[in-house]
């Protein structure tokens, strides 16, 4: 029993069928987008073959799809970097998988290690960059689908003042 909650349960709630809810059978919210992320970064055998460097543009893998979502795949070489833009109408999940990020936006800069999650909104105006001197590689998911990632021609730059840790 946990002593922080008053909530008890009697007996088996397995047996209470009528509350138990249907396994989903695609993510539907963004607690269950960033656990589709964390499933695969756990499943290396999954997306570690698959992955390629590329040093004159940056790689990337359709890695799966589902209703209104997608699932990307993109690898970083050193000094490689996104350009600052945003999602359009996509809301997203970055996950770093192997590596270290470094994320700009207008409120400061953070760096992305390995098992690092970033969830974001649509109109989320950030710049990834990888600045180590190692590849990385990175899992997106994005709802819905990405259409579009407008670029933008303003530099981010960090605020001394609003550093992000990790």
């Amino acid at each position: 029993m946990n002593s922080d909650s008053d909530l008890q349960i009697a007996g088996d709630i397995l047996e209470v069928q009528h509350l138990l809810q249907p396994a989903r059978p695609h993510p539907a919210t963004v607690a269950e987008f960033v656990g589709l992320a964390r499933t695969i970064a756990a499943d290396r055998a999954r997306w570690a073959p698959l992955v390629r460097y590329d040093t004159t543009t940056r790689w990337y893998h359709r890695l799966q799809e589902g209703p209104g979502y997608e699932v990307w795949l993109l690898s970083w070489v050193p000094g490689q970097g996104s350009g600052r833009h945003d999602h359009g109408l996509s809301s997203g999940v970055l996950t770093v998988l192997d590596g270290e990020l470094t994320e700009h936006t207008e409120r400061g800069t953070r760096t992305l290690d390995t098992g690092a999650q970033r969830v974001f909104a649509p109109g989320y105006v950030h710049e990834v960059v990888n600045d180590s001197l190692e590849p990385a590689v990175s899992l997106h998911v994005y709802h819905p689908g990405l259409t579009d990632m407008p670029m933008h021609t303003a530099q981010c730059a960090p605020s001394a003042l609003d550093v992000v840790p990790a």
